[in-house]
C-alpha cells in the first residue's frame, strides 16, 4: 500500500469517526450545563476546550496502542487474516451503524450502555474545572469504542508499515479529522450560536448522519477487503 492511499484511507476512516455523534452531544450538554449555572462565557469555553482536549488525547492513544500491538505482533505487515478479521469487524459495525446507532424515539439519544450514559450525564453535570471536563473527554472516547473501533483499528493495521515519522503524521491526521465535527460545534458556540439551534439541526439530519456513518464502515470494509486480502491473495496465486 503506498503512502498516498494510507493516508486517503487514514483520512476517510477519521471522516467515518468524526461522522458519530456522542463527543457533539457531549460538548452541547456541557456548554448547556455551565449556560444554566451562569457561568461566564470564558469559564465555559475553556471547559470546552479541555474537554476536546480529553477526547484528542484518548483517541490518539488508542490508535497509538493497536498500531504498537500490530507492529509488535505482525512486524511491519499485517497478514492477510487479520485484515479479513478486521473487515468483517468494520462491515458489522457499520450494519450495526445503520440498525440501531440512535434509540428509538424523538431526539438525539444514542445507543451506548445506559449505564455508561447515565455516567456520563452526572459527570457533565458535575464538572466544573478544567481537569474534570478533560477527563470527561476521556471517558467519553471509551463510552463510544464499540463504534469506533472500526475505523480507528483501520487507521492503526494501515500505520504499521510506514516508517515512524510518517506513522506520527497519520495520527496526527486522523485525530485532526475525527474531531472536526467537535471543533466546528466548539466555534459555533464561542461565536455566539444558540445550543438549541446546533440541537435542531442534529435532530433534523441525524438520519442522514446515521446514513453516512454506515455506509462509510461498510465501503471502508469491502475496500480493504479487496485491497488487502483478495489482492494478495491473487498475488500469492499468480507468484506459484
Amino acid at each position: 500500500m503506498d503512502y498516498l492511499l494510507t493516508f486517503s484511507i487514514i483520512a476517510l476512516a477519521a471522516l467515518i469517526h468524526a461522522s458519530f455523534q456522542l463527543g457533539i452531544s457531549m460538548v452541547t450538554l456541557l456548554s448547556g450545563h455551565a449556560a444554566g449555572r451562569s457561568a461566564p462565557r470564558g469559564r465555559s469555553l475553556g471547559l470546552i476546550g479541555a474537554f476536546l482536549f480529553g477526547t484528542l488525547v484518548m483517541t490518539s492513544l488508542i490508535i497509538s496502542m493497536i498500531s504498537y500491538v500490530s507492529s509488535s505482533l505482525f512486524h511491519q505487515k499485517v497478514p492477510t487474516f487479520a485484515w479479513s478479521a478486521a473487515c468483517g469487524v468494520i462491515i458489522a459495525i457499520g450494519i450495526a451503524v445503520w440498525t440501531f446507532y440512535y434509540r428509538r424515539g424523538g431526539g438525539t439519544s444514542l445507543w451506548i450502555p445506559r449505564g455508561f450514559a447515565q455516567f456520563l450525564t452526572n459527570r457533565i453535570k458535575a464538572t466544573r474545572s478544567r481537569t474534570e471536563a478533560f477527563s470527561l473527554g476521556m471517558s467519553g472516547v471509551l463510552s463510544e469504542l464499540i463504534f469506533i473501533i472500526g475505523p480507528t483499528t483501520a487507521t492503526a493495521f494501515s500505520l504499521v508499515s510506514m516508517p515512524p515519522r510518517l506513522q506520527l503524521l497519520g495520527i496526527l491526521l486522523y485525530v485532526f479529522v475525527a474531531s472536526l465535527g467537535m471543533i466546528i460545534v466548539t466555534i459555533l458556540i464561542g461565536s455566539g450560536h444558540s445550543i438549541s439551534r446546533i440541537q435542531r439541526w442534529r435532530e433534523t439530519n441525524k438520519r442522514f448522519l446515521q446514513f453516512a456513518a454506515g455506509s462509510g464502515l461498510v465501503i471502508l470494509g469491502f475496500y480493504l477487503y479487496a485491497n488487502e486480502v483478495v489482492t494478495d491473495s491473487i498475488s500469492l496465486l499468480g507468484g506459484r
